[in-house]
């Protein structure tokens, strides 16, 4: 049965790596949304409790630390249902490799290296990883760090191939003091930033328009 044409458009969930020299190598949608989304914030304050001079309590160094995990499930099963490729060659290796390439060196790169080092050349251009951009619908788009995932593959086809499987994330979102103000992540960041301020403003004027309307209900009933 199709969708009914006014039901409103999922949006997917993503982890982009932005690499200009292969920009199709580590785009992961997520296949289907994650049901929950955990985070974890730190506020980056001038020192720890009685260690900060007096007067600088309330002193931010930047923005708070955070961390998000969530869980992802990938599953080949309706694709290889409907004959599709590459699921039907390779299972979800594909979908895998694009997110274990967002922590690996770039082959080319650790080769060119590794020639350097054989010619006597002491100093080497270490490996960078690709900006990588968690998205989670309009006002979550922001760089992260992908700290450590653990893959469980739960089923395979005949050859071994994965055909499913759950994928826990943990990522560290990095802000502009991890990249600085001027690089792409860094704007990217502060427009997230200022995304929050302005729902913040939104929620405050909304508050103080209802405690306006309890006040003046109060009021009237007294």
């Amino acid at each position: 049965m199709g969708e009914s044409p006014r039901s409103p458009k999922l949006l997917k969930g993503a982890l982009i790596g932005v690499d200009p020299f292969n920009p199709l190598a580590s785009v992961v949608i997520f296949q289907y949304n994650p049901d929950s989304v955990t985070r974890s914030i730190s506020p980056s304050a001038s020192g720890g409790t009685g260690t900060q001079s007096q007067g600088e309590a309330l002193r931010l160094l930047g923005p708070p630390e955070e961390t998000i995990t969530l869980d992802v499930e990938i599953d080949a099963t309706d694709k290889l249902e409907a004959g599709r490729f590459p699921e039907t060659a390779m299972g979800i290796h594909p979908t895998l490799a694009a997110l274990e390439m967002l922590v690996y060196p770039k082959s080319a790169l650790v080769i060119a290296n590794e020639a350097l080092a054989a010619a006597g050349i002491i100093e080497v251009v270490p490996a960078e990883a690709p900006l990588t951009v968690f998205v989670w619908g309009p006002a979550r788009v922001v760089p992260v760090r992908l700290s450590s995932f653990t893959i469980t593959e739960e089923a395979f086809d005949p050859v071994l191939n994965p055909i499913r499987a759950h994928v826990h994330l943990s990522l560290r979102v990095l802000n502009y003091r991890d990249l600085g103000l001027a690089s792409a992540g860094g704007a990217l960041f502060l427009a997230h930033q200022l995304v929050k301020e302005a729902m913040a403003t939104v929620n405050g004027v909304s508050t103080a328009a209802g405690a306006l309307s309890v006040a003046a209900s109060a009021g009237l009933g007294g």
